[in-house]
C-alpha cells in the first residue's frame, strides 16, 4: 500500500498459486474455443489481442480471483472492504500486437485530479511478463498528476516485467497501457478490477451474473459483486440490503436504524 501510495503501483511477487494459475489458463483457452473469441478490432482492446469477458459467469475457477487472500487485502487497503468488482476479464497479447493507448482507468470520471483512488486495478500474470511480449506500461507517479493523458499521445514508459504468478496492482489515476508484443507466444493476463463502493461498476455484475449462479458464491464474493450496500446506504433495496434477494434473511442494519 506504501508503494503504490507513492509511486502509483505495486507488484506482488509470487501471489498466485501455480496450479490455479494452470486452471486458470487452461479454461481460458477452453472458453476461447467454445465461444468463438476473436480480437475486437480497435485499438484499445487491441487488434491481435484476445478479451473475454465477465469471467464470473464461466465456472468455480474464476470466483477465486476476486477474493483471493495475497490480493484482496491490498485493495481493500486502497480503497476500503466496502469495495465492488468493477470487472473481471481476460487479456491474451499475441504475436504482433502494437502498443496499447496510453490511459488512466479512472479517467472518464468527471473528477478533478488528483483525487483519492476510486479505482483499484490488478493484473494478474498467467504467463511471464516481459518487455518483448507486452508487459503492462506503466508511468510511476503518474497517479497524481492534475489531469489524465491524452489518448494517442506516445509517452515514455516502462514495463512492469513479473514471473507468472506475480500481480501488479495499481492505482485507477496511474497512467498505462499494454506493451507491444513482438515475439511468437502469448502474453496471458486476468484483469481483476476494483471500485469503491460508491462507483458505478465497470461491468454491471448483477445483470450480467445471473442470480441463480450468484447464490451459489460465497458471500464475500456476492457483496463484492454488488449484492450489498456500501456504509450502510448506498446501494439499498427499499431500506433493505439486496443480499437479501440471495438469502432471504435481514443481515446487517442500515445506516437509518443506527
Amino acid at each position: 500500500m506504501d508503494q503504490i501510495a507513492a509511486q502509483g503501483y505495486t507488484i506482488v511477487e509470487d501471489a498466485i498459486e501455480l496450479d490455479l494459475v494452470d486452471e486458470l489458463t487452461d479454461e481460458l483457452h477452453r472458453l476461447e474455443v467454445d465461444l468463438g473469441i476473436v480480437p475486437a478490432g480497435n485499438d484499445f482492446e487491441g487488434r491481435a489481442t484476445v478479451r473475454i469477458y465477465n469471467l464470473l459467469v464461466h465456472g468455480p475457477a474464476f470466483q477465486r480471483v476476486p477474493v483471493h487472500p495475497n490480493v484482496l487485502p491490498v485493495v481493500e487497503g486502497v480503497l476500503d472492504d466496502g469495495c465492488l468488482i468493477s470487472s473481471l476479464s481476460s487479456i491474451a497479447i499475441c504475436e504482433g500486437e502494437t502498443p496499447q493507448p496510453i490511459h488512466a482507468d479512472d479517467q472518464l470520471m468527471p473528477i478533478p485530479k488528483p483525487h483519492p483512488p476510486t479505482v483499484c486495478n490488478t493484473m494478474w500474470a498467467l504467463t511471464d511478463f516481459t518487455e518483448a511480449n507486452g508487459a503492462t506500461r506503466i508511468i510511476p507517479g503518474s497517479h497524481v498528476a492534475d489531469a489524465s493523458p491524452e489518448y494517442g499521445t506516445p509517452y515514455d514508459s516502462i514495463p512492469a516485467e513479473m514471473p507468472r504468478g506475480s500481480v501488479l496492482v495499481w492505482h485507477g489515476s496511474l497512467w498505462h497501457g499494454g506493451g507491444a508484443n513482438t515475439t511468437p507466444a502469448r502474453r496471458i493476463g486476468i484483469a481483476m478490477n476494483y471500485c469503491a463502493g460508491y462507483v458505478r461498476q465497470q461491468e454491471n455484475q448483477q445483470l450480467g451474473i445471473p442470480r441463480d449462479v450468484a447464490a451459489t458464491f460465497d458471500e464475500r464474493l456476492q457483496r463484492l459483486c454488488g449484492y450489498s450496500v456500501y456504509q450502510g446506504l448506498i446501494g439499498h433495496i427499499d431500506k433493505h440490503d439486496p443480499i437479501e434477494l440471495l438469502h432471504g434473511e435481514r443481515p446487517h442494519r442500515m445506516v437509518w436504524e443506527g
